[in-house]
């Protein structure tokens, strides 16, 4: 879980998403300058435990960085258990079920990103070439019916992609991304399918947003996306992305699927 100075976020998200019955551990990382407070400690630890039941015992770390980078958040964790990571913002929260939903769908495609929130790329016509692109967000996923795209704000990936992001992308990536100050969840997405040459998958589910601002509401956001599309294809050589119009929807919960 990715943090930053929200800590009634947090306490809310650690409440809610410790309560969910196959989480195994969680790990929040915290790149602010001063540590956690004690009081803050006591209160998670407290939660956390309070909802291990059934011999169930969920682990609670703070991965401490010393550097304020974005790449934090796709940093290999040593003492991770198990496979699947489930990528989440402190200020996201998924009911368990969808999220078990979604565990469901990535065990079936354990190579690619499965995740809540799509977005999409297309070249850029005006350019009169094919090797400009442009960044869409929501409401050019619904128009168009497809993406490329999942963010890592709510998605589960292989634990074996934090190696690869940090030891193995090109190193002008997490560069940009630390200097900019966004776009790490786009070089997961160019990571990932760089690695498989496959879309990834888009989850319905319902998303609760707890937080009310964060780096999407500031004005430009789509356009320094755009940049970092083109940034990104330049670093690989090509453009990795792949289009799909593929959806996992759990039909246990709808009357028409």
């Amino acid at each position: 879980m990715n943090t930053w100075k929200r800590y009634d976020l947090l306490k809310q998200s650690i409440k809610h998403y410790s309560s969910c019955p196959r989480l195994e551990s969680v790990h929040i990382v915290w790149s602010e300058p001063d540590p956690p407070s004690d009081i803050l400690l006591k209160f998670l630890h407290h939660v956390v435990k309070s909802k291990s039941k059934d011999g169930r015992y969920v682990k609670l770390r703070f991965d401490i960085n010393k550097e304020d980078s974005l790449n934090n958040r796709f940093k290999e964790i040593k003492d991770l258990e198990t496979d699947a990571v489930f990528s989440i913002d402190d200020d996201v929260i998924f009911p368990c079920s969808t999220v078990e939903f979604a565990f469901d769908v990535w065990q079936s495609a354990p190579d690619t990103m499965v995740g809540f929130v799509p977005r999409v790329h297309w070249v850029d016509s005006l350019e009169g070439n094919d090797s400009k692109f442009i960044y869409g967000g929501w409401w050019s996923v619904w128009w168009t019916g497809t993406y490329s795209m999942v963010l890592s704000k709510a998605a589960f990936f292989h634990k074996k992609y934090f190696n690869i992001y940090t030891n193995e992308m090109p190193s002008s990536i997490r560069e940009y991304v630390t200097k900019n100050r966004n776009c790490e969840d786009i070089a997961m997405s160019f990571l990932v399918a760089n690695a498989t040459g496959a879309p990834p998958i888009w989850v319905k589910g319902k998303i609760l947003e707890i937080g009310s601002t964060g780096i999407s509401s500031l004005g430009g956001h789509s356009e320094r996306r755009t940049e970092c599309v083109n940034r990104f294809v330049a670093a690989y050589g090509r453009m990795p992305l792949v289009s799909t119009s593929v959806k996992a929807v759990d039909s246990r919960n709808i009357w028409f699927w």
